[in-house]
């Protein structure tokens, strides 16, 4: 039947919503978690003023006294964006009208089902165990049902040893007090791997030609423990090779890469640890000094000695939320040069800000060109942190003060002024007009989240336009990503799920972890309509492999196999990694890229455009950090569809200097590395058609 349905849902912070929504042959079911779950103490399903005990927080960082930013509007649909004013370049999708004031029922109208590929073939498969990638996670329940217990562990997709593929690196947990007997856990660790190491898998799809890894922790040097959260890559010593920043519930690593297959525990000397609760963290260059700085996300002042009891609305234990522990600032280390790192936390302001912080990105989002931090935080504000004299681009005149800049840019709060529980987050430019968007994944009741760029570095959200709230309103999201799955030049969505407190019908049935929910994987479906560019839901026809019910945290993008497309690393608690290797993508054209600095290491927040030759600009970054807790592959993969041909790369590197590389005449379907400096000039127009790149093929 087709009409309006009036449905009632629970909304954020426990209160009802009325949704209209329109049925068109097909069944429209929201469905409401059974149970609301509320805490002894304040927590994140509802705030009010600070136990006792607990630190006072800004207004907007709880939920209690939340401030609306007035910068937050929709776009016009004269062919502008606001405050900016220009045409959408070639490629873009075309500019569309919606009225500020539009029913929310429309916009959280389902678009028409749609296939994830046109003959149904499994966009991902797991190989994990086929490959030899055998890790479980281990997150210490015991029972007590802790609050680190669901915040999980992460994972890197990075090449070690300089082979030409991606070697996995996986993050472990462990017991959460002394007094906890790893042989009373749920599930007990294996009896030889008691304390449980993270773990570094080696790729040897070079060596043998196909793609299998072989454990190579010990030989490389990992022998330290504890509650492992995040890792971070990032070339710390300049040499070239990668090194590893690995963040924890309690002291964090710094394992510098020796260039010979083994790594050097660094922490101490280097001045980098930590020993706070730690979540994500990545490596940029701050102050643009040539040197790769360091962002450490921190969460709580939670310990297990101090540990809350929380139960749900029926006076079920449940999980507490992060309300009920005080938030604790982030921490900046700005790198010496000389294998050293100075605690600028003070200095840059940032120490005096507190949020639980569980996601990041280094990325420049206001175009300035310095790289800014946005932190996605746990049920409070989230913060776009800019260096001194970021935004007037007139220098820092003295001042080493940060500024927190979120609520005045509009992607602080959600559209409805509230903050939410911000876990995965990723950059990208999902409609092609040319500026990075934000993505935030979300808890249960709340919905994902998609902040749209208007080029001048405000942000509007456009979650339920696009077509991507009522996929997620009863999910939570951790590791999310943009990526191109089937090649066709749309940044898509994958989000992978679990929930943060207990679902009834798993607990009922005696499920030891009952929190455990499938991925969601959303597809682009681009401009080609003349309306907005919206997201379907594609996961129910992508196969086997999302429909695995887990309890998913990190997740890293890359191309593991090296065959053009998009594959996925996920770390799920108490669970076996997955290896979901993309079967589809490099059905389309593509192209690789990788941007290399000067010295030769992979630059982060360098971006590319990449002109087809039929006029599409497409523009992707380096993206190392974003996700959740993890660690993606420096290489940019640019999907063609049928295109068989491209003009040029534009690279603008990460301290805002331009280069243009042709291209025309190269083949497509390969990767190639540009280098900085290594442009040829500008070709005058006679010798345009004879032009071709400096650059160099990349296996």
């Amino acid at each position: 039947m087709t009409g309006w349905q009036r449905v009632l849902v629970q909304g954020i912070g426990g209160c009802l919503l009325t949704l209209l929504l329109e049925t068109a042959g097909m069944g429209v079911v929201v469905a409401a978690p059974a149970e609301a779950r509320v805490p002894v103490r304040p927590q994140d399903e509802g705030a009010g003023a600070p136990a006792a005990g607990e630190e006072e927080t800004e207004p907007g960082q709880d939920g209690s006294d939340s401030v609306a930013d007035p910068t937050r509007r929709e776009p016009p649909g004269d062919g502008t964006k606001p405050g900016f004013g220009k045409p959408l370049p070639p490629g873009s999708p075309p500019p569309h009208a919606t009225p500020p004031d539009a029913a929310p029922a429309a916009a959280l109208e389902a678009p028409d089902a749609v296939p994830a590929t046109p003959d149904g073939a499994p966009v991902f498969v797991d190989r994990a165990a086929a490959t030899g990638l055998d890790f479980v996670h281990f997150n210490g329940m015991s029972g007590r049902r802790y609050i680190s217990e669901v915040t999980g562990s992460g994972a890197a997709l990075f090449d070690y040893d300089g082979d030409g593929d991606l070697d996995a690196f996986l993050v472990q947990g462990d017991r959460l007090s002394p007094a906890e007997r790893y042989e009373d856990a749920t599930p007990p660790p294996p009896a030889g791997d008691r304390p449980p190491r993270d773990r570094l898998f080696k790729n040897l799809l070079v060596e043998r030609g196909e793609l299998a890894f072989t454990d190579v922790t010990e030989a490389a040097g990992f022998a330290a423990s504890g509650y492992g959260m995040g890792v971070a890559v990032g070339d710390v010593d300049g040499d070239g090779d990668p090194d590893l920043y690995v963040s924890g519930l309690g002291d964090n690593r710094l394992w510098i890469n020796r260039g010979d297959g083994t790594f050097t525990d660094a922490t101490d000397a280097a001045g980098a640890n930590d020993p706070r609760w730690s979540t994500s963290a990545t490596f940029f260059d701050a102050d643009l000094d040539g040197d790769l700085d360091l962002w450490v996300d921190n969460y709580l002042a939670w310990t297990a000695d101090g540990a809350e009891d929380c139960a749900s609305v029926s006076g079920h234990p449940d999980y507490c939320g992060p309300l009920s522990y005080p938030p604790v600032a982030d921490r900046l280390l700005l790198n010496r040069g000389d294998g050293t790192f100075a605690n600028a936390s003070t200095s840059s302001g940032i120490r005096f800000s507190f949020g639980a912080g569980l996601g990041v990105l280094a990325v420049d989002l206001l175009g300035d060109p310095r790289p800014e931090v946005y932190v996605g935080n746990d049920a409070s504000a989230n913060q776009l942190w800019t260096p001194p004299g970021d935004r007037d681009g007139e220098g820092s005149g003295g001042t080493t003060t940060w500024s927190d800049v979120a609520l005045e840019t509009g992607c602080a709060l959600n559209r409805d002024g509230r903050p939410e529980g911000s876990m995965g987050v990723d950059a990208g430019d999902y409609d092609g007009d040319g500026d990075l968007d934000l993505f935030l994944s979300h808890v249960h009741r709340e919905t994902n989240t998609l902040y749209d760029n208007d080029g001048s570095g405000h942000f509007t959200d456009v979650t339920l336009r696009a077509g991507l709230a009522a996929p997620s309103l009863g999910m939570t999201g951790f590791g999310a990503g943009f990526l191109d799955y089937d090649n066709d030049g749309w940044l898509d969505l994958l989000v992978v799920d679990g929930t943060v407190n207990v679902i009834p019908a798993l607990a009922a049935a005696g499920d030891p972890y009952p929190l455990h929910q499938t991925d969601l994987l959303l597809r682009n479906l681009g401009g080609d309509g003349g309306g907005p560019v919206r997201f379907a839901d594609v996961t129910a026809s992508a196969g086997p492999a999302l429909a695995v019910s887990r309890v998913s945290r990190g997740a890293a993008f890359g191309d593991v196999d090296n065959d053009g497309d998009v594959d996925v690393l996920v770390n799920d608690s108490a669970a076996p990694a997955r290896l979901l290797l993309n079967q589809v993508g490099n059905r389309s054209h593509w192209l690789g890229l990788r941007l290399l600095a000067a010295d030769g290491h992979d630059d982060p927040d360098a971006r590319v455009t990449v002109e087809t030759a039929a006029g599409r600009r497409l523009l992707r970054r380096v993206r190392v950090d974003g996700s959740y807790l993890s660690a993606n592959d420096p290489r940019i993969l640019v999907g063609l569809g049928p295109e068989t041909e491209v003009r040029a790369a534009h690279v603008r590197w990460a301290d805002g200097t331009e280069e243009t590389f042709p291209l025309t005449g190269q083949p497509v379907d390969r990767y190639l590395t540009l280098t900085r400096g290594t442009a040829p000039s500008p070709p005058s127009p006679a010798a345009a058609s004879d032009s071709s790149s400096s650059t160099d093929p990349t296996p």
